[in-house]
């Protein structure tokens, strides 16, 4: 049921200004303040919220480059002029749809600012049933870096009991949570990062077998020997570039690796080249990369899956977040520097 009564508000949003080459800067996402009407029109199937969580991922830096006619991207580019989209937690506050109502949460697709008008369209939005678990989660651990850790370990890699697995960006978002589930199927795991806070985080937190700082190795083949004497089964590339020509070395014959990102690459005018794919073909090494939307499907499956190891502090979660609107231009730019200290997010409003 619309609202009978007429509202209009401000509302602040994160505008991007043009399209980027190399890493991005402060001034290339602008804070600016417009208004908005908090009811939806008659017959309109859209919904209104209030933005609470905004999330901050690698995939954005994407969306900031310009767009090319030929080439292939995962996510559509930002539009100039126009608050940039990602995902994030919200409470409704009108709806014109049949499955929402006031007060309803939800994530999803929305524009970074305090509001937004969405269309649903499948698998762009989830309802929020389990409030017993924080609501940031929902950009993370139950959002969908969770369904990408569930979906590129279980249904790529296939894990089997003591198996060798390396997570590259391994106290991300993503990688974490990786981890943790190779330690729930009883694997050796051993994870990168690039500070040894983060390195720290990953054996005292996380449980990782064991975990190094890759800006301290002076060659990443030597180092990987040294963590897999015999080889990897299972790599989870988050990163790219000389980490994947060093892992491809090392991965055992049948070896898997779900390539969910890589980063190190998203900021290059001239991305590095790979130098040692001949082992794919020598090792017999599966080697996909997959989109977690190809897997929203089984959303359901894994919240069955995760909240009970939740409940029972089996699985631990570690946020990095700031306050306010205005935080989100630093905060998403922090995450290609390397700055945030496992899942980056800000809040826009606790409720």
């Amino acid at each position: 049921m619309a609202n009978t009564e007429p509202a209009t508000v401000t509302n602040k949003q994160i505008i991007f200004s043009g399209y980027v080459s190399g890493f991005p800067k402060e001034s290339d996402l602008k804070v600016t303040t417009t208004t908005i009407d908090l009811r939806i029109p008659e017959r309109s199937t859209s919904v209104l919220v209030k933005n609470l969580y905004l999330s901050c991922d690698p995939y954005m830096r994407i969306s900031m480059g310009k767009p090319e006619p030929l080439s292939s991207s995962l996510v559509p580019p930002f539009n100039t002029g126009e608050p940039i989209i990602g995902l994030g937690v919200s409470k409704v506050i009108d709806s014109g749809h049949p499955d929402y109502k006031k007060g309803d949460l939800l994530w999803g697709v929305v524009g970074w600012e305090e509001y937004s008008v969405i269309t649903l369209f499948p698998y762009s939005h989830f309802k929020i049933h389990h409030t017993d678990v924080p609501l940031s989660y929902y950009t993370g651990l139950l959002g969908m870096p969770g369904m990408t850790a569930y979906a590129g370990f279980y249904e790529i890699c296939s894990p089997k009991r003591g198996e060798t697995v390396f997570v590259s960006a391994a106290s991300g978002a993503v990688g974490q949570l990786v981890g943790q589930f190779a330690k729930l199927v009883g694997c050796y795991v051993v994870g990168s990062a690039g500070s040894q806070e983060k390195v720290d985080l990953l054996k005292t937190k996380f449980g990782f077998d064991d975990a190094f700082n890759y800006k301290e190795e002076n060659d990443l083949n030597i180092a990987l020997k040294r963590y897999f004497p015999e080889g990897i089964d299972i790599y989870f590339e988050n990163v790219g570039g000389k980490m994947l020509d060093a892992v491809l070395i090392n991965m055992k014959l049948n070896g898997r690796i779900a390539v969910c990102g890589m980063i190190s690459q998203y900021n290059l005018v001239d991305p590095e080249g790979v130098h040692n794919l001949t082992t794919i073909l020598y090792k017999r090494i599966k080697v996909q990369g997959f989109a977690v939307s190809d897997f929203y499907d089984k959303y359901s499956k894994f919240l069955d899956f995760v909240l009970p190891y939740i409940r029972q502090g089996k699985i631990t979660y570690v946020e990095d977040i700031t306050e306010g609107l205005e935080s989100g231009p630093s905060a998403l730019l922090g995450i290609f520097h390397g700055k945030n200290v496992g899942k980056q997010l800000f809040v826009v409003a606790r409720e």
